[in-house]
């Protein structure tokens, strides 16, 4: 048996406790005997994971269940192969369903042809769906689950007291999830969610990479204000609700209007 080191009482990040950054960060939340796991990440590395978590001494019997925060293929991929091993079930959003349970390349961005990225993507069932204000309890404790859409449809948080454990929404360096229309992004909701945790009063922030931090409304705001402009940039394509230069175009093609100190030529 290994000393367990929890950033929180009842919260083990696997990464901090390895020493080590194996893949994106996996948060095991206990209470007595009982214990649940928020994300896997890369098949690869699940036995790795299983292996400290036994070294922890947490009865592998004792999983509850293993919790997808969204359908990316950076989280989940080893869900199929960990479920086996450890005997248990399997908790994702409604949305996060159809494409983990058929193994969906394209929306777990498993594979992306233009950067010949080709990953295998193990589907794997869903016993258990969760929506925003349910309730997973472990033990004790109560991971109060927030749907928090932009990053992906299905992203998920979990409160737990003053702590969020707050998927790919937001990161320590102001930095959010990527923005990609193929796994579900939505740049509005995107904006509702980050809202919603600057207006909470949890006090601490546990991505799904990175550092832990203290929340930082001031950080936040610009976050927010920055993502407000997405919505009028050519940048994000489709997902962006319109492009602004176009109207000005629209008007100086009518006009015939040219950049001062251009002409039109002579016929």
């Amino acid at each position: 048996m290994i000393p367990r080191k929890p950033i929180f009482p009842g919260v083990i990040e696997l990464n901090f406790q390895a020493g080590e950054v194996l893949g994106c960060n996996l948060y095991l939340v206990y209470d007595q005997d009982e214990w649940v796991l928020i994300d896997i990440g890369y098949e690869e590395t699940v036995d790795d994971f299983i292996n400290i978590i036994r070294e922890l001494d947490f009865p592998l019997s004792q999983c509850k269940t293993l919790i997808a925060t969204h359908a990316d293929v950076d989280h989940i991929q080893g869900l199929a192969k960990a479920k086996q091993a450890l005997k248990t079930s399997v908790t994702a959003h409604p949305n996060a369903v159809e494409p983990l349970q058929t193994g969906d390349k394209l929306k777990t961005l498993a594979e992306i042809e233009a950067q010949n990225l080709n990953l295998e993507m193990p589907p794997v069932e869903i016993e258990h769906q969760v929506s925003d204000g349910d309730i997973i309890r472990v033990g004790n404790l109560e991971l109060e689950v927030w749907h928090t859409p932009g990053h992906t449809d299905s992203q998920l948080a979990f409160r737990m007291g003053d702590v969020l454990l707050s998927g790919d929404n937001i990161y320590r360096d102001g930095c959010i999830g990527a923005i990609d229309a193929h796994h579900g992004s939505d740049i509005k909701a995107f904006i509702g969610s980050l809202t919603r945790i600057r207006d909470s009063d949890v006090k601490w922030l546990a991505p799904s990479h990175g550092p832990i931090f203290a929340k930082d409304n001031a950080m936040l705001d610009r976050v927010i204000g920055r993502v407000e402009g997405y919505l009028h940039m050519a940048d994000f394509g489709t997902l962006a609700d319109g492009w602004p230069l176009m109207d000005q175009w629209d008007d100086e093609v009518a006009q015939g209007i040219l950049p001062e100190g251009l002409q039109t030529p002579a016929s």
